[in-house]
């Protein structure tokens, strides 16, 4: 029986020939990852332990990205105690503001994770990485102290779920819409410790960046990991920017799924996850009654350059609704900078938005963006629970950043052909 590219990394990271799903495995770490929330408590369990060294101080990264700038003394002491570890180990990759970005923006961006890898992070959204052919999972903050201190971790080798999508995307349709309609369709449990592997001609048409914001969500689908096999979009990616060898790996033509799914394209609409769940899901067109307050375009799932080139697309000559703030978040420096020298803030400013320093700030509801009781949001983040963005009454509705700047010029979710026909009309 052949192998899924999932089990294929997992077997060349344990030093095996053949895994099957179920087997309990120790797993070499290619690079492991910390943020401001996640990093401390694994320092503080690592020091515990008496661990005194770190197992490679080029394949770690400690990221103080959920609180950027510091919000307040709690944030900066946290971030103290990163910084000083770092200097103690000798860790190459710690990044601070004016070099810090949401980690699972920056990460891919400079070179340090890569097709073949096997990558743990103390972040669920460390998934993201399979867009590059990557097997890339969250961990706890232990686990992550453990593989800090040995390069090793114990995984229990996933079953794959196959996602398949045939035909071309309509207008405006990105991975952020075919991930939302994935979890509509099978659940926030419908892929739990599961490898969810993604195929097909729409897959295959996507930029990285919309693979970026596929597999950065399949945690919200339960799954282990998410995975698309490297193709000359990857590659155009890899080269040249990734530090290491990549290792290109693909599934067997006899790999076992436990399940495929088989969708069109072609008749997945603009989607919206309402509140409470992202799997409460819904054609954006159809939401026109959701009057809104606040607009966030950013995060790890949405903050690359092609996501604000989109919104930019949409707000260009217009003005956000009077009743709505809108916040654009670059999730790096280097999207900050080529934003910028494409005149998308000229656009974003000139449309009454405002353009904020990389962080992950309102995505939690840690700073930068808090609701308060009562009001909604449309955002390009990945999660929408009670509470998440600030006050247990607000709402949160989740968005790809078409949607979500039509919105902002709209006071009320919207796409942007039902702003383009308000025009024509008027």
């Amino acid at each position: 029986m052949g192998m899924t590219i999932t089990e294929k990394i997992l077997a060349r990271s344990a030093g095996k020939d053949h895994v099957e799903p179920g087997e309990l495995i120790m797993g070499k770490v290619d690079f492991c990852l910390g943020n401001d929330i996640t990093a401390p408590v694994a320092i503080d369990e690592f020091e515990k332990a008496g661990f005194d060294s770190v197992f490679d101080s080029e394949r770690i990264a400690l990221i103080p990205d959920h609180f950027t700038p510091n919000k307040d003394i709690k944030t900066a002491q946290l971030v103290k105690q990163m910084r000083e570890f770092s200097k103690r180990h000798g860790v190459r990759h710690y990044y601070d503001v004016g070099r810090v970005g949401v980690e699972h923006a920056l990460l891919p961006e400079m070179g340090l994770v890569g097709p073949g890898d096997c990558v743990v992070g103390a972040d669920s959204h460390t998934c993201t990485y399979g867009a590059l052919g990557a097997f890339a999972t969250g961990v706890g903050s232990t686990d992550l102290a453990g593989a800090m201190a040995t390069g090793e971790v114990w995984f229990r080798v996933p079953e794959s779920i196959k996602f398949d999508f045939a035909g071309e995307l309509g207008p405006y349709v990105t991975g952020k819409d075919l991930i939302l309609y994935t979890i509509g369709q099978i659940g926030v449990d419908g892929a739990l410790y599961q490898a969810m592997e993604f195929t097909g001609r729409s897959i295959e048409a996507l930029s990285m960046d919309s693979r970026f914001s596929i597999c950065n969500m399949a945690i919200e689908a339960g799954g282990k990991n998410g995975i698309i096999a490297a193709d000359d979009v990857t590659k155009a990616y890899v080269e040249g920017r990734f530090r290491r060898e990549p290792r290109y790996m693909y599934s067997d033509a006899d790999a076992s799924y436990v399940t495929t799914y088989r969708w069109r394209g072609d008749e997945i609409p603009l989607m919206v996850a309402k509140p409470h769940l992202p799997s409460n899901t819904q054609a954006a067109a159809e939401l026109a009654d959701v009057r809104i307050d606040q607009v966030i375009i950013g995060s790890c799932t949405n903050g690359r350059i092609e996501d604000l080139r989109m919104a930019a697309e949409v707000l260009r000559g217009q003005k956000v609704h009077d009743d709505v703030r809108c916040i654009v978040i670059p999730a790096t420096q280097a999207i900050w900078q080529q934003a910028m020298e494409e005149g998308l803030f000229q656009v974003f400013v000139e449309a009454e938005a405002v353009v904020s320093a990389p962080t992950c700030g309102p995505c939690l509801g840690g700073h930068m963006g808090i609701l308060a009781e009562g009001e909604r949001a449309v955002s390009t983040t990945n999660r929408n629970f009670v509470g998440r963005m600030g006050h247990p009454g607000s709402e949160v509705y989740l968005a790809g950043p078409y949607v979500a700047a039509a919105s902002a010029i709209a006071g009320h979710i919207a796409t942007p052909d039902q702003i383009r026909s308000k025009e024509v009309a008027a």
